[in-house]
């Protein structure tokens, strides 16, 4: 009855029905963006698996939905001050370079399925475990909800070479400009491989390592997000040029359809975190990483 809807996107030669991919983005996104991730780590085992896109050029896609989706949830953490701006900047500056290494590293050495799907669990797997043990750490807290007060903006931002504070919710907070930018480099070459910005690894990092609040480390991962995606998505298009016998350039209609949906997503995600306790959004990145890795890796090892 609705075979008028199903359609076949050119470059990818994903079959399905037409709104599918904005019916998925939307849903994911509206979730995850809760923690500063864009969804396009959940969607990419969505393409691969379910859609069987498993070329190269499933990277690219990937972040081409970043570039359309994430606007609308950036914009809403700048309205309700909750950006901290030199850690998106260090973000950015951070993970650049290393997607392009990535972008390099994924099509020399990981254009087999099987070993990048092998690679992309372990380096989920790590995360997911670092996020549950956070969790199960302040099970016992009580926590219900946020403490929204007047002060749940950012304020008092201080910058320096080596530190940045700031104030957030009555509390103060600070991290090392160092420490940041290293671990950007490193999140940068491993999101480039896999075709996620970055954004699904950094933000786990800054909340458990850095000890920064969810509810700040959210615009700032995905600011940072959608950069390296614009970057990311350059570097396959030019690469396509060079690589004429793998699939590498971007799907731009599948990329643009998971876009659209993200884009609301995205937007309802970041109006409604503030609502949610941490522990909660915490859970729901920690679920979804932990069930695509654990596939991932029994999958190459069974």
């Amino acid at each position: 009855m609705l075979d008028f809807l199903y359609t076949t996107f050119p470059v990818s030669g994903v079959t399905t029905y037409i709104f599918v991919p904005a019916f998925t983005a939307f849903v994911i996104s509206f979730f995850t963006s809760m923690g500063g991730v864009s969804g396009a780590f959940m969607l990419l085992p969505f393409q691969m698996s379910i859609l069987n896109y498993t070329a190269p050029s499933v990277s690219g896609t990937n972040q081409l939905y970043n570039i359309v989706a994430i606007p609308s949830g950036v914009w809403r953490y700048i309205k309700e001050k909750r950006m901290v701006w030199p850690l998106a900047w260090a973000v950015i500056i951070g993970t650049m370079p290393g997607v392009f290494i990535g972008a390099w590293i994924r099509l020399a050495y990981l254009p087999d399925a099987r070993n990048f799907k092998f690679f992309a669990g372990l380096v989920l797997l790590y995360i997911g475990i670092k996020l549950l043990k956070d969790i199960i750490k302040k099970s016992g807290s009580n926590e219900k909800k946020p403490n929204i007060t007047g002060e749940f903006i950012v304020t008092d931002t201080a910058l320096s070479l080596k530190r940045v504070k700031f104030k957030f919710n009555g509390e103060n907070f600070s991290f090392s400009v160092f420490g940041i930018l290293i671990l950007c480099f490193i999140v940068g070459i491993l999101g480039g491989i896999y075709g996620i910005g970055g954004g699904a690894i950094v933000a786990p990092f800054f909340v458990t390592f850095f000890k920064l609040p969810i509810y700040i480390v959210a615009g700032a991962a995905l600011m940072g997000t959608f950069v390296t995606s614009i970057a990311g998505v350059a570097i396959y298009q030019i690469l396509s040029a060079f690589y004429t016998n793998l699939n590498v350039a971007p799907d731009w209609l599948l990329g643009i359809s998971f876009g659209i949906g993200g884009f609301f997503g995205m937007y309802l995600g970041a109006r409604c975190q503030k609502y949610f306790p941490s522990y909660i959004i915490k859970l729901i990145l920690c679920v979804s990483i932990l069930f695509v890795s654990v596939k991932y890796v029994l999958g190459f090892l069974l």
